[in-house]
């Protein structure tokens, strides 16, 4: 279980989050959702270790880990796609998803026997990563680079799973399939999923449970119906979008 308990966290003097609270469970799918500048993006930061928190603590399987630094809060299971891709361009697409495998791979023989497993696991999600092993991945379209940015996090075998803004530039036939394959991914292995996304019809394909955000600290948290049912949600944060995924 992920728990993050009034949480604080900012940029120089200017403070983001001023007492966020939330948790994922194993084998749940939450999204955290809000309007720009409410603070996801700076709450997906402060759990994974690249934004040191000023305040409150971030546990992960009962451990503290707020403070640790990303490095090993990434050896203890916590993997995070961050928004923008950031892929390793020079890099062929299959190297880049070994990279993802070094927290629990043998570093000197053996490295890429025993990561088959894990790479077809990968390329059997998302096809196009097979037929592009070789293909450096700056040459990737958006879409693909997406889809390696999150096989990438998958091949680390993760406890929580960050995935910041997964669906954004992508066009609905690719979003959808992007659903569909992190829910059989999330399923098959039974880790736990914190999601941010501005697409409201991707987040509800695949959440049992959305937290709302603003001005830094959780506004209202629940069931997908009941959230987006909210008419001041709806009308300040999600705006013409939660009403198209009803």
């Amino acid at each position: 279980m992920l728990t993050v308990t009034d949480l604080h966290a900012g940029y120089g003097r200017s403070e983001v989050l001023v007492g966020t609270s939330l948790e994922v469970k194993l084998g749940t799918i939450v999204a955290l959702i809000g309007a720009n500048g409410a603070g996801k993006t700076t709450t997906m930061r402060a759990i994974s270790g690249t934004l040191a928190p000023t305040r409150g603590e971030v546990r992960l399987g009962g451990s503290r880990v707020d403070g640790l630094g990303a490095a090993r809060i990434a050896r203890l299971g916590l993997a995070h796609a961050p928004e923008g891709r950031k892929v390793f361009g020079p890099l062929s697409t299959e190297d880049n998803l070994l990279l993802g495998a070094f927290r629990w791979l043998p570093h000197l023989f053996g490295f890429r026997r025993q990561a088959k497993p894990a790479l077809e696991r990968v390329y059997d999600l998302f096809p196009r990563l097979a037929e592009r092993r070789a293909q450096a991945a700056g040459t990737l379209s958006g879409g693909e680079q997406q889809m390696l940015a999150i096989g990438r996090a998958l091949m680390a075998r993760p406890k929580i799973l960050l995935l910041d803004e997964p669906a954004a530039g992508l066009g609905r036939e690719d979003w959808m399939s992007l659903a569909q394959s992190l829910g059989q991914a999330q399923a098959a292995a039974g880790f736990g999923m914190l999601l941010v996304d501005h697409n409201v019809a991707f987040v509800t394909r695949l959440v049992g449970w959305l937290v709302v955000l603003a001005n830094g600290k959780v506004i209202r948290a629940g069931e997908p119906a009941a959230v987006l049912a909210d008419a001041e949600v709806a009308r300040i944060y999600l705006g013409d979008m939660a009403h198209a995924a009803h």
